[in-house]
């Protein structure tokens, strides 16, 4: 049996950036990315927490150390400039792989700036 677990997690950066006119896809800053363990073209989904927009789209690089998160083609009509955002990137492994992995979880300030990076969330408390 194969599943689907969280690979890695970009939790609440800024859209800095939508072009609608770019060729699909979003930009995120090289430097976020290689943190993170996204790679380019890696299918990624966004959940835009503004907006409650939740797509499919793929990570492409942006200049190292820009910041920059820019949502672009089709996806610009779902994300603005200013917008909150989850970026997920997600691996299918099987049962015993599954047992040991750790996602990369990455936090954001409203600058883009890493304030942290873990391997867990916390238990929800009742």
């Amino acid at each position: 049996m194969q599943i689907t677990m969280l690979k890695a997690k970009l939790h609440r950066a800024t859209v800095t950036r939508s072009e609608l006119g770019y060729e699909g896809s979003c930009a995120i800053d090289s430097t976020i990315l290689d943190l993170a363990g996204i790679k380019e073209y890696e299918q990624i989904q966004i959940y835009n927490i503004n907006n409650g927009e939740r797509f499919t789209t793929y990570a492409i690089r942006a200049e190292a150390g820009s910041g920059i998160l820019s949502v672009n083609g089709a996806a610009a009509r779902l994300a603005c400039p200013g917008d909150l955002i989850i970026v997920c990137a997600y691996a299918i492994l099987d049962q015993k792989e599954a047992e040991s992995h750790k996602p990369t979880l990455v936090y954001f300030n409203d600058k883009n700036e890493v304030l942290r990076s873990s391997s867990s969330i916390p238990v929800q408390l009742a």
